[in-house]
């Protein structure tokens, strides 16, 4: 892929591509997990585990996000033989604004919008997408949330929402994602265009995204190196 002016807009994964989640996911259930005597666990285990709690909760009737991370709470609980108060589950829902951004994040994201339109497509609550937002520090031209649409991705309904809102055809918008699983394999069956962000390249397990495979056009370690091959530094 080397013509990026054939693209008018980009759709964004967050957590995962913007939001170092997997740190933020880490920091939010470590007292938990302290807390229960859970201790000297490998932090790959733990996010993995998370994948399959949270794939597994999404795939059923549709809950908020804030639901689906308590539901994922309970489960850690469960599964390792303790019962979280209703605090600490209530802490870990409400975690997801304390998230943080990946370093690179602020900065690539203000380079592309001097060139494109700029769109979110998230698992997430709009009160919660709230917060990341002023972390971010920018207004998106969109932004289409799991509770708007009461799906989840990898259904598709977030890249079609997407196209309606913006008024283009999918051969104008690139998608800019980390996980193969949610965001790579359904953009790719659709027809987009896509740039999957490896922000676990070099790590050899999945960690808190679910395996799949996929084939995107252009593979980057991070936006930073996305928004070099552009043309300009973020």
């Amino acid at each position: 892929m080397t013509d990026f002016d054939a693209f008018e807009a980009l759709t964004f994964d967050c957590y995962g591509t913007l939001i170092d989640w997997e740190r933020g996911i880490l920091e939010a259930l470590g007292p938990m997990l302290a807390a229960h005597g859970v201790v000297g666990g490998q932090a790959d285990g733990v996010l993995e585990r998370f994948a399959r709690l949270e794939s597994t909760i999404q795939a059923g009737s549709f809950l908020s996000y804030r639901e689906v991370l308590a539901g994922v709470a309970r489960g850690f609980g469960a599964e390792l033989g303790f019962r979280p108060s209703a605090e600490e589950v209530a802490g870990f829902a409400g975690s997801v604004p304390s998230w943080p951004p990946f370093a690179d994040t602020v900065d690539a994201l203000r380079a592309l919008a001097l060139r494109y339109r700029l769109a979110v497509v998230s698992n997430v609550d709009d009160d919660l997408f709230a917060g990341t937002a002023r972390q971010l520090g920018m207004t998106f031209d969109h932004v289409v949330t799991a509770q708007q649409l009461k799906s989840y991705k990898p259904a598709t309904a977030h890249f079609d929402e997407a196209l309606r809102r913006l008024g283009l055809p999918r051969d104008r918008v690139l998608h800019v994602a980390q996980s193969l699983f949610h965001d790579i394999a359904p953009a790719k069956a659709l027809g987009f265009s896509c740039v999957w962000v490896n922000r676990r390249m070099g790590k050899a397990r999945g960690g808190a995204t679910a395996a799949a495979s996929a084939e995107p056009d252009l593979e980057v370690p991070d936006l930073a190196t996305l928004v070099a091959l552009m043309g300009f530094d973020a």
